[in-house]
């Protein structure tokens, strides 16, 4: 690497890091002008329950089906506001409800006097332990949640961005049989204006001509590692551009960034990654091998990191897609509210289950708006019971 890309990363990440929130000062406005509260000397109570989300149809991608997800839901207290988190956990991600509740326990933070000092809780909750990134999402959503509720404004309101200004979210359909492809493809008719199809094994054409069947939409495709051939994962691509496919996600297996990289420079489409990418510290390694990359908050451990995520990778010319598990509403919102004038989104999540537990952003017209509600933008819709 030259002397002057390296300044340039240097100086990208800097400008990230200086954009990641308000400044000090216009925190303490806002906290004046909505908070008539003497701060509190109770410290932060952090609680948690585990809940396992029912998908609305079995859920299947290139390595295995399910029909449950299992999460665990958080809150933390602190001066009579409450502030809501999740950590979602697919098989894929590594983590269970026993070991995100186990980390959970070594959380304390009864040490921090003052929940808005976000960098500090949160590289404390960062260094407890090596992964359990989901686990430390929770903890970050929840944090969020409730100091913006202490400022008394969302977090996209905070951060400068304009809810309305988001792209059109994808809503995801399965590998399947053809008839059932064609089902799910009706019946989200009218509600969506992009479609995001997985594929990744021998039938990939013939899920695609089964939605095109029912379908002018636009899609995208996520192969989840599926592909292992470059020249034939280019071939594929080509094809795809003639069925009105407009962005590739995660076409070949997470560390082969060469044949990525090759693949890139070659195709007509832009190749997103999403299993090659966990963390800020990634961002740089994505640069010349994708088009862009799909930042998840269960990846990079919440909204903090995928702000500065966010910030870095649109410095270093690299696209940006805000994605998600299948989450509960609490998630998908915390992640709707970093949304606004990304390339994609993939915040379907809580669509695709039947048993939603949070009141908070909605599908309009294809997008995912946020409410406008301090912290997340979200409300209980059932009495959940936490604790420790």
């Amino acid at each position: 690497m030259n002397s002057n890309r390296r300044n340039f990363i240097k100086t990208s990440a800097l400008m990230a890091a200086s954009m990641a929130i308000p400044s000090t000062s216009i925190m303490a406005k806002k906290k004046e002008k909505h908070i008539t509260r003497i701060k509190s000397t109770v410290p932060m109570k952090l609680s948690w329950t585990p809940y396992d989300l029912q998908l609305k149809h079995v859920f299947t991608i290139s390595g295995f089906s399910r029909k449950t997800t299992p999460v665990v839901l958080t809150q933390i207290e602190y001066d009579g506001l409450v502030g809501y988190g999740e950590a979602s956990l697919p098989p894929y991600l590594g983590e269970t409800q026993a070991s995100v509740i186990e980390f959970l326990k070594k959380v304390d933070l009864s040490s921090f006097s003052d929940p808005t000092h976000l960098d500090e809780i949160l590289h404390y909750v960062d260094r407890i332990a090596e992964n359990n990134t989901a686990a430390k999402a929770a903890i970050d959503i929840a944090l969020h949640d409730l100091v913006g509720k202490m400022i008394g404004a969302p977090w996209h309101q905070i951060w400068g961005l304009d809810k309305n200004k988001v792209p059109d979210t994808t809503f995801t359909i399965g590998i399947d049989t053809d008839e059932v492809v064609r089902e799910k493809t009706r019946e989200v008719l009218g509600d969506f204006n992009i479609l995001k199809i997985k594929v990744g094994g021998e039938h990939d054409k013939r899920m695609i001509e089964a939605i095109r069947s029912v379908t002018d939409l636009p899609m995208a495709v996520d192969a989840n590692q599926g592909w292992k051939d470059k020249h034939q994962a280019l071939d594929m691509i080509h094809w795809l551009k003639e069925k009105g496919i407009v962005m590739i996600e995660q076409p070949m297996p997470k560390y082969d960034f060469d044949s990525i990289a090759w693949l890139t420079e070659r195709s007509p489409l832009p190749i997103f990654a999403d299993e090659s990418l966990q963390r800020l510290r990634d961002i740089e390694k994505m640069k010349g091998v994708f088009s862009g990359i799909n930042i998840k908050l269960m990846k990079c451990t919440g909204m903090r990191e995928a702000w500065k995520m966010r910030n870095l990778a649109e410095a270093l010319g690299i696209k940006v897609m805000i994605g998600c598990m299948t989450e509960t509403s609490c998630a998908i919102s915390a992640a709707s509210q970093l949304s606004a004038g990304l390339d994609f989104a993939d915040l379907d999540g809580a669509l695709l289950i039947a048993n939603d537990c949070f009141d908070g952003a909605t599908l309009e017209d294809g997008k995912i708006i946020a409410k406008d509600l301090p912290g997340i933008g979200v409300l209980p819709t059932q009495d959940i019971k936490f604790g420790r």
